[in-house]
């Protein structure tokens, strides 16, 4: 492995500029940190009813229930994705709907490494250490895996990254600019809050993707245990930025149901996201991942789901994507309107 691909900075070289690493030893060794309990109630109340049942597991109703993925589009987006060393958010956050979508020829690319720094009680992403790792190909191999799939839609996260000052945003940027020059897709972006980083933020919103996608997740109350180092107001933030920023990129969000949340609070989430600008929606039902992680309070009905959305959109969303299964990608060239329901996202279909 060469040295640019371990190291966080390489001084005096204009390709890799250098990005400050707070906190992190040397050599830049990234370090998984072992699975344990991400739940359990605060001093603020805020996690009353959420650590109720924390062992075993509801049984999932028949809504819920998907099919195994199988060989196709399926099997070639997978040796795709192995054959350019990426990761995605499908696998590491074992999404439900990675059969679903690999098979529509899409997945949700997944930069700046497989480790988080945050502990989500709802996230199945590994916690780690990356202790300042950056790897500077890995622009270039998103931006070939991009043209490669041929998408007219791009959907790119990331792992939260608060070892490096910049907060990830310098990559972010660099695999928008890699896949411009490889691809006339809709780059559509889904970001951690940048700690509140205004520089880190206009970073992303200077590279000039479509969509930045920031999920607020759940409603305030329940942030201390549901996002522990994230803050409701700053996510609202972040969203509002977006929306002055004067570029007219779409700024989008989403909210998970079934961790506790009372229907007024959801009500009253949903207002503050319009009211902060965001143009796009989805609502979706949290899935435990594991038993280390916060349980289900509820399973919420189809038919809610529904309702919610109908509401939402009365509120001045532009489009609401509402069902127990949707996820913050789930069929998001549809919801941005880069395609219509039922038109394939492969450039040329």
């Amino acid at each position: 492995m060469s040295d640019d691909l371990v190291l966080p900075t390489e001084p005096g070289d204009p390709a890799h500029p250098e990005i400050r690493v707070l906190g992190a030893p040397r050599p830049a060794v990234p370090q998984r940190l072992p699975l344990t309990p991400r739940f359990g109630g605060c001093a603020s109340g805020a996690g009353v009813g959420v650590g109720a049942e924390a062992s075993g597991f509801r049984r999932l109703p028949e809504w819920l229930k998907v099919r195994l993925p199988g060989a196709g589009e399926y099997a070639e987006t997978k040796a795709l994705l192995r054959r350019q060393n990426l990761h995605t958010v499908c696998e590491e956050a074992r999404c439900p709907n990675l059969g679903h979508c690999w098979s529509r020829g899409t997945a949700t690319i997944m930069i700046l490494g497989e480790l988080c720094t945050r502990r989500c009680g709802f996230c199945a992403v590994g916690p780690g250490k990356p202790n300042g790792f950056v790897d500077w190909d890995e622009p270039r191999r998103v931006g070939e895996a991009v043209a490669a799939m041929g998408l007219r839609h791009t959907v790119i996260t990331s792992v939260a990254r608060d070892d490096l000052a910049d907060g990830g945003s310098t990559i972010f940027a660099r695999v928008i600019a890699e896949i411009r020059c490889r691809s006339g897709t809709v780059i559509e972006v889904l970001v951690p809050d940048f700690r509140g980083h205004e520089d880190d933020l206009r970073r992303v919103i200077d590279a000039a993707p479509e969509v930045i996608n920031h999920n607020i997740e759940t409603v305030e109350r329940l942030h201390p245990v549901v996002r522990p180092s994230a803050r409701y107001e700053r996510s609202l933030e972040l969203l509002r930025r977006v929306k002055q920023s004067g570029t007219g990129i779409k700024a989008k969000s989403g909210i998970m149901l079934g961790l506790g949340e009372r229907e007024d609070e959801v009500r009253r989430t949903l207002r503050d996201l319009v009211d902060h600008g965001c143009d796009l929606l989805t609502i979706g039902q949290y899935l435990r991942p594991s038993p280390n992680h916060l349980p289900v309070i509820e399973y919420v009905h189809p038919d809610r789901f529904r309702a919610w959305g109908e509401e939402a959109e009365a509120m001045g969303f532009e489009a609401v994507a509402s069902g127990p299964l949707v996820r913050s990608s789930f069929h998001a060239d549809e919801l941005a309107g880069t395609v219509l329901p039922g038109e394939s996202s492969k450039a040329g279909a």
